[in-house]
């Protein structure tokens, strides 16, 4: 390793999208004895260490500061009518100093700080010739009361919760973040963790945990809302559980359209994708139900009424569903038409981001759409076989 490997240390990032959320592997080690934290992180990072897909792995602890340690003998400075504070107050006074005055010049002021001369204050010979003022004012060495040795510090100590907490962060490639904090999970839940020492994964996986929690619910906010306005339109209360079947088929278009394409579930854009859903696929069965109700009214038969509504509606809702997909197609390929350039444009920047939204709305709608116009008039042929034999008891 030559100089300039020790002096730096370069590393190459992608282009941050979105709210700063922390590095994907972002695991908090908490406890009391910071030395022992220490050793906790070098344990963890040598057994994680080999796990596929994580890359540039770090912690926060640095030991390298040097510092000066005294150690006060309590019952020597009690006898000469001392304590611990004292004796401190004089070693910082002689290291760091002490505000004496203020001197003025026109509206500046600047303060009169006595302190020992730099050339002193780097030389641990001083702390052998300094006193400390006694009870009676007589001058009292140092070295009488206190032990004083080189040793090392710590560059800082971090609180989380009023908890000394040492981070270890890393970054992933070739792999989502889940999987390999899944693979840290296996790891950690066999190591012998001491009493009163434990840990939580942070960063992105925090975000989010926090940001599933919202759109959870969002998503039955949103549910609830579609059923008190669909119970006020038709005045029932079975028939918005219905339409609602619609949302449930779409869930499973959500996640063969992920399998399919290979794309991972993002927790924000494809949970957007799910609660968007929600209001889109709703529309098909109240196009059916609707014509339905018009024909029931009307004195027609159940079945005769159900082949109508499916030979009526089937193609709004097949053109309501087409048009919508490939309306969405151009975002989920990242395939676009540059109209003032007159060329293709492949690979929109903004693809990545918005790609998992529409291939859950795409391939939801489509798998929603095909199965509600079965579903659907079954469900409806089911409610009024039920609402018949209700009648007749």
């Amino acid at each position: 390793m030559n100089a300039l490997e020790r002096l730096y240390e370069i590393r190459v990032e992608k282009e941050q999208e979105g709210p700063p959320t922390g590095a994907p592997v972002n695991l908090e080690i908490s406890g009391k004895d910071i030395e022992k934290l220490g050793e906790l992180t070098h344990k963890i990072r040598k057994m994680i260490k080999d796990i596929p897909g994580l890359v540039d792995l770090k912690d926060d602890f640095v030991k390298a500061k040097p510092e000066i340690k005294i150690k006060v003998d309590k019952e020597k400075a009690a006898l000469l009518g001392l304590d611990t504070y004292q004796v401190a107050y004089t070693v910082k006074a002689a290291i760091n100093g002490i505000k004496v005055g203020v001197y003025r010049e026109g509206k500046d002021e600047y303060d009169i700080v006595a302190r020992f001369p730099e050339k002193s204050r780097h030389s641990l010979e001083i702390l052998d010739r300094l006193t400390v003022s006694g009870k009676d004012g007589a001058p009292i060495p140092l070295t009488s009361l206190a032990k004083a040795k080189l040793c090392s510090g710590y560059g800082a100590i971090t609180h989380v919760d009023q908890k000394r907490v040492v981070t270890i962060s890393a970054d992933v490639s070739g792999r989502l973040a889940n999987d390999i904090i899944a693979d840290i999970e296996k790891k950690l839940k066999v190591f012998d963790w001491p009493r009163g020492y434990s840990y939580r994964f942070t960063g992105e996986q925090k975000e989010q945990e926090k940001s599933s929690a919202f759109l959870s619910k969002a998503f039955i906010a949103a549910i609830f809302i579609i059923f008190l306005v669909l119970v006020t339109q038709f005045n029932s209360a079975l028939t918005p559980f219905i339409v609602l079947t619609s949302v449930l088929l779409s869930l499973i278009g959500v996640f063969f359209g992920l399998l399919v394409t290979g794309t991972a579930f993002g927790i924000i854009m494809t949970g957007v994708g799910v609660i968007s859903l929600a209001g889109v696929v709703v529309n098909n069965s109240i196009v059916l139900i609707d014509y339905y109700n018009q024909l029931r009214e009307k004195g027609m038969e159940v079945r005769a009424a159900l082949e109508r509504t499916g030979l009526v509606r089937f193609r709004p809702v097949m053109l309501t569903a087409i048009t919508t997909i490939l309306g969405l197609l151009p975002m989920a390929t990242g395939i676009s038409y540059d109209f003032t350039k007159l060329r293709w444009d492949i690979g929109g920047e903004s693809s990545q981001w918005w790609g998992p939204m529409a291939v859950a709305v795409i391939f939801g709608l489509a798998v929603a759409t095909m199965l509600t116009l079965v579903v659907v008039p079954v469900l409806c042929s089911l409610a009024e076989g039920m609402r018949s034999r209700f009648e007749a008891e």
